[in-house]
């Protein structure tokens, strides 16, 4: 059997996601859960498909009075005020139902602000502009570092030589149980291990 512990130290996953995106939540869970498993650093970031498609004709996420502009400005916020580790825990309840199960969408962000330790008043600043610079600065740290076209999350593994690859995926229908989500980050470490790695796309 591997020894995962001497295999995975010194390992770091930087998570570029919309937290109104709701396959995102399925990767931002499974990084989570192989973080409880494995010594693994993992930091938090927000991005936008606001920021991401505010110049397409297409509107690909149907949302024509911009609604999805509003967690992310708030997760701006939140990494902006109380760092990156508050932002993990704020996506986090905003899919999380009080018992603990998932949500079908997003519930109330002052509600998820709450139940994160955060001040309820930065829900305000979803509807105004405060933190738009810092939404795309984020945004762009994370997009940026892939040349084809992209959504959410972006994630990019540092190896503990401190060689980083970055790319766009795993895109995750649901949070995988115990041994695939193993099995995946495994997978995960293998390919950012390849140098001429690009993508995957099913």
């Amino acid at each position: 059997m591997t020894d995962r512990t001497s295999t995975t130290t010194g390992w770091s996953i930087d998570v570029w996601l919309d937290p109104a995106c709701p396959l995102t939540r399925h990767t931002a869970r499974w990084v989570a859960q192989i973080a409880e498993e494995v010594p693994l650093r993992v930091c938090w970031h927000v991005m936008s498909l606001s920021v991401l498609n505010e110049r397409r004709d297409d509107a690909p996420e149907g949302d024509p009075h911009g609604y999805l502009w509003i967690p992310a400005r708030v997760a701006a916020a939140v990494q902006t005020e109380h760092g990156h580790a508050a932002l993990g825990a704020f996506c986090d309840a905003l899919w999380t139902e009080l018992d603990g199960t998932e949500r079908e969408w997003i519930g109330d962000i002052g509600e998820a602000l709450q139940r994160s330790g955060l001040p309820t008043g930065l829900a305000e600043v979803g509807t105004c502009t405060d933190y738009d610079d810092e939404l795309r600065a984020s945004h762009h740290a994370g997009v940026d570092r892939i040349d084809s076209e992209i959504g959410t999350p972006v994630l990019a593994i540092t190896k503990p030589d401190g060689d980083q690859r970055s790319f766009f995926d795993p895109v995750l229908d649901a949070v995988p149980a115990r041994a695939d989500a193993i099995r995946l980050w495994e997978a995960a470490r293998l390919l950012a291990g390849v140098p001429t790695f690009r993508e995957i796309k099913a």
